[in-house]
């Protein structure tokens, strides 16, 4: 497929996971395509690997600078750096708090912030490129145990990805928001007390039975960064293997 040829692209927190499974497909899709992370070493040609700390303005600024100077322009942004926390509300600290928040909320504030030039510049040259997808999560929406402070993260960026297509959507910019099997979901199950289990309880929830693998949500981001869907804006798309909307029956009552 070539559907992106012609196209530029940066994804934040790029160099694993889901990120780099989009940068990839992006890339193979025919856009020119840059990943920034905090270690992008992992990253490889064809891709542009940036060093980056969404919690640092300056840093952000400065690679995305570079990103635009090296693709010759900037169309995309897919902004997917995060990190994840357990526990309830009695559980993370302050400083935990301003952490969380700071890298997965602010900083899909800073790093959009900074890219919005660009995406101007693309919408007035090439109206229907310019667009933002925000990595969301389920938590924004239904509510997990042992995830207080992630789900409050996840829900603000739900939010702040409806006000920010609310507010660009007349200057031709499209903003759309999409628990996948990645390394950072495989650490966090990991480290549980009961590893075992811990796994088992997401895949249970899930009417596949299975987490969602970070391909599959590459494809969905994709979708949402193309052309293809150059009429949706502010709107989510729940790739969760059923846990948005479906209630099956037990198994034992099938």
């Amino acid at each position: 497929m070539s559907d992106f040829t012609g196209l530029t692209a940066l994804v934040a927190g790029g160099a694993s996971g889901i990120g780099r499974a989009t940068a990839g497909l992006l890339a193979e899709r025919g856009a020119r395509a840059a990943v920034l992370d905090l270690h992008p070493s992992p990253v490889a040609k064809p891709l542009l690997g940036l060093r980056a700390d969404v919690t640092d303005d300056a840093s952000v600024r400065a690679a995305v600078t570079e990103a635009a100077e090296a693709l010759g322009g900037l169309d995309i942004l897919v902004n997917n750096a995060g990190i994840g926390a357990q526990g309830t509300v009695e559980d993370n600290d302050d400083a935990e708090w301003r952490h969380v928040f700071d890298v997965n909320v602010h900083g899909t504030a800073r790093t959009a912030r900074a890219r919005l030039p660009c995406l101007r510049r693309a919408a007035a040259a090439r109206p229907g490129t310019a667009a933002v997808v925000n990595a969301c999560s389920v938590a924004a929406t239904a509510g997990l145990p042992q995830r207080f402070l992630y789900s409050a993260t996840k829900g603000a960026v739900h939010s702040l990805t409806l006000a920010m297509a609310a507010d660009h959507v007349r200057e031709g910019i499209r903003v759309n928001p999409g628990t996948a099997d990645t390394p950072w979901a495989g650490r966090l199950l990991d480290a549980a007390p009961d590893p075992a289990a811990e796994r088992a309880a997401p895949e249970a929830r899930r009417p596949t039975g299975r987490l969602v693998s970070a391909a599959e949500v590459a494809g969905a981001v994709a979708y949402w960064a193309g052309p293809l869907s150059g009429a949706a804006t502010g709107t989510a798309l729940a790739v969760g293997g059923g846990t948005q909307g479906l209630r099956p029956r037990p198994a034992a009552d099938r």
